[in-house]
């Protein structure tokens, strides 16, 4: 009966130590799969982050029904890590103020009091309405390039990297690839000084050529002088001479001239129309764009501007948002 009762005893160990075992081995197999599985939701991730470009939400802001001011939380609620202000939705006021200056001030105290409360990051300022920064004119230019310092000096204020720029002027090649350098150079030895990037944006006519603009950037040679490659702004003459919104007549090669602005680009924008029943834009093959962006070795914000017309503005922001995330987790290292 000992005999019996000490086999029964052994047996019972045995069994007990075994299944302590087998349990230890079953628990670090379901640690190892969770990491596994943490890693690969790491490594499909996109390769760049994503900002939210003001413009985006133009005709809500236009129309009154979305306070500028209230950026931050409305990219927030979209689920955007950045935001991209539009210099043109505060200026006019702040230009009708009793005091500009403070009325400049008391803008950016809110913007900035409101990105820290909906924990996004200030990216860039994209100024319009400051002069022309490519004028042949030199009175002209350097008029321009002072008009553009408060801006520089308010993205410092706010964190911004960069402020974006246009290069009109002229459209003589030769007199505004002159005038251009000698504007940009002035502009960003200034920015040069408050650790912000000057970014010309490929906005049409001569600012869309992107072999021109390269040169030009390759005569300024400053660090913190780049582009800011936008997918759809690529025409160089509309019809009648029309700056904005007329009929486009001509235009600059996409994925050539997305190639050629990479090398300098510090910032990148996401133009979008419109999309098909895949989630597909309709007018630019966004994996061939961001395949030549990561190429380029680009990490930083892309920047989602929708411009269409049938979705509304949400829904475009966000079919833009998801397209960028789908394609650009596909081109991740380890795929």
């Amino acid at each position: 009966m000992k005999i019996y009762q000490t086999r029964f005893t052994y047996f019972f160990i045995a069994m007990f130590l075994m299944a302590g075992i087998i349990s230890c081995k079953d628990s670090q197999k379901d640690k190892e799969q969770k990491v596994t599985e943490t890693s690969q939701n790491e490594n499909n991730d996109p390769f760049f982050k994503l900002s939210l470009a003001q413009w985006s939400l133009n005709k809500h802001i236009f129309a009154g029904d979305i306070d500028p001011m209230e950026f931050a939380r409305v990219a927030n609620e979209l689920e955007f890590e950045g935001i991209e202000y539009v210099s043109g939705f505060y200026a006019e006021g702040i230009k009708k103020a009793d005091d500009p200056k403070q009325a400049m001030q008391d803008v950016l105290d809110t913007l900035k009091a409101k990105s820290e409360k909906y924990n996004v990051e200030n990216v860039l300022i994209m100024v319009d309405g400051e002069g022309e920064l490519a004028s042949p004119d030199e009175d002209t230019r350097n008029t321009a390039v002072e008009n553009h310092k408060k801006w520089v000096d308010a993205a410092e204020f706010l964190g911004c990297h960069s402020i974006r720029v246009n290069l009109f002027g002229t459209n003589d090649k030769e007199e505004w690839k002159s005038a251009a350098v000698d504007g940009l150079t002035k502009l960003s030895e200034y920015a040069s000084e408050k650790n912000v990037n000057v970014l010309v944006e490929n906005h049409g006519y001569l600012s869309s050529n992107a072999a021109l603009l390269a040169e030009v950037m390759e005569e300024v040679n400053l660090e913190n002088c780049g582009t800011l490659p936008d997918f759809g702004n690529f025409c160089l003459k509309r019809k009648d001479g029309e700056q904005w919104e007329a009929e486009c007549v001509e235009e600059y090669p996409i994925y050539q001239g997305i190639e050629e602005m990479m090398p300098y680009a510090k910032a990148v924008s996401a133009k979008s129309y419109d999309f098909d029943e895949e989630g597909n834009e309709t007018k630019l093959d966004y994996a061939r764009i961001l395949k030549i962006i990561k190429e380029a070795g680009y990490t930083g914000f892309i920047g989602v501007e929708y411009e269409g017309e049938r979705l509304s503005e949400k829904e475009g922001i966000i079919a833009t948002r998801d397209l960028l995330i789908k394609e650009g987790s596909k081109l991740n290292d380890n795929q």
